[in-house]
């Protein structure tokens, strides 16, 4: 993505071919594709040659699926980094990618994109960040640094803190935590929504992806409640195309999540929506 730092930020993105259809029910998933699933993943990030790096000193790494954020283990807002420290030069606009697993994905971006930007992952699982900013460390990047955080309590006083722009912010495929008395557990909560939308630089974007259609569909209604402030891509940038329901056709990113390598193979269809934000809530 290419942004200016004078009135409206600009983007390009980069378009997957649409995997628009109709979803096929999830009794008819092979095993054979959730078994290939680990190899579409390591073919997808090959470049990054991760592998030799892993498992982190000859352990296998044993990762809990699911975490309860609103455990009081959580329950405390994470310091801010010093951000000279992390990052060669913390004034770059800054991509912030919410409940960033491995962290392949962001580490992939910030190995090949060729816009200048910082990347930050926010991870609630310490095991995953410590193992992904290993590999940060031994790729000897400089501009994606991953955090072991709450992003529902911890999100405000991290990136208000950021000397840059916060130019993008992406919540993919999160926990969807499907009993309704969990539904208090999904990470994208008003406050949230409240922040990112504050902290966002105007012409940045949100985006937000899910295979679970009900997930999805929530996301995408407390985004939709900022339409003084947001906009969805389509009518801002028409080379982003939507189907007649309103989700995007294509993925924006040029590359996918392992989540959605997996979901894709499992024969399930991918929900995205990205908004624009065209004015500050104080216009």
């Amino acid at each position: 993505m290419a942004w200016t730092t004078t009135g409206t930020l600009c983007c390009r993105l980069i378009r997957l071919p649409s995997t628009r259809c109709p979803p096929p029910s999830r009794a008819r998933c092979s095993a054979t594709s959730a078994a290939h699933s680990p190899d579409a993943v390591d073919m997808e990030y090959a470049d990054l040659n991760l592998r030799p790096l892993y498992p982190i000193r000859g352990q296998h790494l044993r990762i809990r699926q699911h975490v309860n954020p609103l455990s009081s283990s959580f329950s405390e807002p994470t310091e801010p980094p010093e951000w000279k420290e992390v990052f060669e030069d913390p004034l770059l606009p800054l991509m912030v990618d919410i409940g960033c697993g491995s962290g392949r994905f962001l580490i992939w971006l910030a190995k090949n994109s060729d816009q200048r930007r910082n990347y930050l992952g926010l991870e609630i699982r310490q095991k995953l960040v410590e193992r992904t900013q290993f590999w940060v460390n031994e790729l000897g990047l400089r501009n994606v640094y991953f955090m072991f955080a709450n992003a529902t309590v911890s999100f405000e006083q991290i990136i208000s803190s950021y000397p840059g722009p916060l130019s993008l912010v992406s919540i993919l495929c999160p926990d969807p935590h499907f009993k309704k008395r969990h539904h208090k557990r999904r990470v994208l909560q008003p406050p949230l929504v409240d922040s990112i939308t504050k902290n966002l630089c105007l012409g940045g974007r949100v985006l937000i992806q899910s295979d679970v259609l009900e997930v999805a569909a929530d996301m995408r209604k407390r985004f939709d409640g900022y339409s003084d402030i947001l906009a969805h891509v389509d009518r801002v940038d028409k080379d982003l195309h939507c189907d007649n329901e309103g989700w995007l056709l294509d993925n924006p990113m040029g590359i996918r999540t392992e989540r959605e390598i997996h979901a894709e193979l499992e024969g399930a269809t991918i929900y995205r929506r990205m908004y624009q934000k065209i004015r500050d809530a104080s216009h």
